[in-house]
């Protein structure tokens, strides 16, 4: 049916509720859109919280709206209490665990905060050091320590490249760095000196003019960096630097910036560093 519907969505986890938002929002992606209201609920992990998180629930399911709950408790008494409540919930450990307890012949032993807690030390100092790399080094700063990038991205003014790299460093451990192409390189037509040694690593972000004219207008309106004339320019531009430097393009005008970080990891041969 195409009808709208009047959703309220809760994700409702003893910990930070990454899992149980990711994993819902992926499934209601399946769906019309319809007019929805996501929450977030973490650290319900004891009765207490999670009665006052029913009632607020019930409080809206009175006022007409459908509600969708996606749980991720690990505590079984808090889980079958949620369960037995006149609303839908998808309680995502029951659904996946048996299943899987059935082919690893063996039963799971649920502990709150396993999957987005620190967990290993060393793991999550990896990643904290992945996350300070990239900061120093985003936007072309730092530029003699790329030696420890395992990744560097090209491309204009507000192509992408901060958050991407961002990303691959908090969601991979990748220490990513990015270098901004100004008019100056465009122009030119060749890689900056500060590029050169490291272009087996250097891949190049592009993007539509219009969407970047978009982008550019919401940061400094009716400026001359936001024109529709300079943005057509730059890629232009970029593109050619990029032919004839013959390095990787990836478009990034239709990719979130999770997809544009995944594609990257399987262009330029990465793993997970934890």
């Amino acid at each position: 049916m195409d009808q709208k519907l009047n959703l309220e969505v809760f994700f409702v986890s003893d910990r930070t509720g990454i899992t149980a938002e990711a994993l819902g929002r992926s499934l209601l992606t399946q769906f019309n859109k319809s007019d929805r209201r996501y929450t977030v609920q973490p650290y319900i992990d004891t009765e207490k919280k999670l009665s006052a998180l029913i009632q607020q629930i019930k409080a809206i399911k009175n006022d007409g709206r459908q509600i969708i709950v996606f749980s991720t408790l690990s505590d079984k008494t808090l889980r079958q209490r949620l369960i037995n409540e006149d609303f839908f919930v998808l309680d995502l450990f029951a659904t996946c665990l048996p299943p899987l307890q059935i082919t690893m012949k063996q039963h799971s032993s649920p502990t709150i905060g396993q999957t987005h807690g620190m967990g290993n030390q060393n793991r999550y100092l990896a990643r904290m050091d992945a996350v300070n790399f990239t900061l120093n080094v985003d936007d072309g700063l730092r530029t003699r320590d790329y030696k420890r990038a395992d990744i560097i991205l090209a491309g204009v003014s507000r192509s992408g490249k901060t958050p991407t790299c961002l990303y691959l460093a908090m969601q991979f451990g990748i220490r990513a760095a990015n270098y901004p192409l100004v008019d100056n390189d465009l122009e030119k037509g060749r890689l900056p000196h500060a590029l050169k040694p490291w272009k087996a690593k250097l891949y190049g972000l592009t993007i539509d003019p219009d969407s970047l004219q978009k982008i550019r207008q919401s940061r400094i309106p009716d400026s001359r960096y936001a024109s529709q004339k300079q943005c057509r320019k730059e890629i232009k531009l970029l593109d050619a630097l990029y032919q004839e430097e013959n390095i990787t393009v990836v478009e990034s005008s239709s990719m979130s910036v999770e997809e544009l970080a995944t594609t990257l990891m399987q262009k330029a041969g990465l793993r997970r560093q934890f």
